[in-house]
């Protein structure tokens, strides 16, 4: 159920939320796959009290609810280090509540708020409200992300202790880069004091002009203005740099060229504190597909070539690239149905992360075990946030998925109060099919409880 102005939360699902976690929870016969415990064999899961408190071969115990995994896969709940929720400012596209839902339906249980908010989250207040919508809805944990820069301007730096104090694990200024390199290397030098990661939208805007999709052959035949491989190298490289020379902990955003995945790839062999992500759809989509003038298919970076594409698969399977984010952007049908130069960048992605990220495996770039850390483990090593293991005395928080499942990703099932995804009506594999969070189930059989 898509969340509207007269929306009111359902008299089950209100009490559901009062009443609690489940007392017990078991989960039996599935796949378990927990890289930090160095499990991969079939096992039951025992939750109590929103924590797992047993994981054995077999367990025999009676419980209020149980799960039958048999032929699915039992993995820590996945989360999601690069999302955006809308609120505040936007909720006509998107709210903490709606994307919540998204996040869970496609199997995360965490999920990492951008801070080009309006207002941006650049103080504890703004940490504080995120923080309290995710509660108010209880199905999902939120870790906000801060701004690099005060109001995201580019002009002075944000109070970061303030926000570490807040809860944020990370500070950004998503959407565009810190022009100014004096001021990031700041950045950098202040993060790396309190331990901070920095997370860089990398974009040299004046490389990238009013381009609209990635520089080549496509671009020349559709008449689209160009943003060229070089945009987001060159700031790949000052960053990589600039991390060098601080010591700062720094995360590449949304990796989509092949310069900038051996950029990342020989700084990791110098021992320079950085890591990356990529986006489900950079390494399903190219520019080619682009021909139909799909507005859906307009994403900054851009959907880039063939050889971009193996690149960053590459940079998956060898660990230059350590997460799978997805990028959630929602924009409103309206806003997308204008002329291409004039839509704006985005698309959602948190309902088909999993099923498109899956295909690798198919294609031999990663094993599940190497999946569930790009979606679960790493992105929480980086971040330094609890959870991604199913260890006794963890936190409950795990997704299971049906790989051999297939669906079809419809605008009816979906859950994000936007619909500007190009797979609507694409048939898909493997299929989140339950979500425990915080030892309450919050996803039964693909519905939301």
């Amino acid at each position: 159920m898509k969340e509207g102005s007269n929306y009111k939360i359902p008299k089950n699902e209100e009490k559901q939320h009062e009443s609690g976690v489940i007392m017990k929870i078991l989960i039996q016969n599935g796949r378990v796959i927990d890289p930090v415990a160095g499990i991969d064999k079939k096992m039951d899961l025992l939750i109590k009290d929103g924590k797992i408190i047993k994981i054995a071969a077999s367990i025999k115990e009676k419980a209020d609810e149980t799960i039958d995994a048999t032929g699915k896969m039992v993995v820590p709940g996945l989360i999601d280090m690069h999302t955006h929720l809308r609120e505040p400012g936007r909720e006509d596209k998107e709210t903490v509540r709606t994307g919540l839902r998204a996040a869970i339906k496609g199997g995360f249980t965490a999920v990492c708020p951008m801070p080009n908010t309006d207002p941006p989250c650049d103080n504890q207040a703004q940490v504080k409200f995120l923080k309290e919508k995710a509660e108010e809805n209880g199905i999902a944990e939120v870790w906000p992300i801060g701004t690099i820069t005060r109001g995201r301007n580019g002009k002075a730096l944000s109070e970061m202790t303030e926000l570490k104090e807040a809860g944020v694990p990370a500070v950004s200024d998503d959407g565009d880069s810190v022009e100014d390199a004096g001021l990031m290397r700041r950045a950098l030098e202040y993060a790396s004091m309190i331990d901070l990661l920095v997370i860089s939208h990398c974009e040299d805007k004046k490389i990238a002009g009013d381009g609209v999709m990635h520089e080549g052959y496509w671009s020349t035949v559709l008449g689209l203005a160009p943003i060229p491989a070089a945009a987001e190298t060159v700031i790949v490289e000052r960053d990589v740099r600039l991390a060098a020379l601080t010591g700062a902990r720094l995360h590449i955003a949304h990796v989509s060229t092949a310069e900038s995945v051996d950029v990342i790839r020989q700084a990791k062999k110098k021992g320079i504190p950085v890591t990356a992500e990529v986006t489900p759809h950079h390494i399903t989509l190219k520019d080619e597909d682009l021909k139909n003038y799909d507005t859906n298919l307009k994403v900054n970076p851009p959907l880039r070539s063939i050889s971009d594409i193996k690149a960053l698969k590459e940079g998956l399977r060898d660990g230059t690239i350590d997460v799978i984010a997805t990028d959630h952007a929602p924009h409103l049908v309206n806003e997308k149905e204008q002329e291409f130069d004039h839509a704006p960048f985005g698309m959602i992605g948190l309902e088909t992360a999993l099923a498109l990220s899956a295909a690798l495996i198919d294609e031999g770039y990663l094993d599940w075990k190497a999946l569930v850390e790009k979606l679960a483990v790493n992105p929480r090593k980086i971040l330094r946030v609890p959870g991604g293991t199913l260890k006794e005395a963890s936190r409950a928080d795990v997704t299971i998925i049906d790989p051999g499942r297939g669906w079809v990703y419809s605008k009816e099932s979906s859950e994000s109060r936007s619909q500007n995804s190009p797979f609507f009506g694409r048939k898909l594999k493997a299929q989140v099919t339950d979500v425990i969070s915080g030892g309450k189930i919050v996803l039964r059989e693909g519905e939301i409880k």
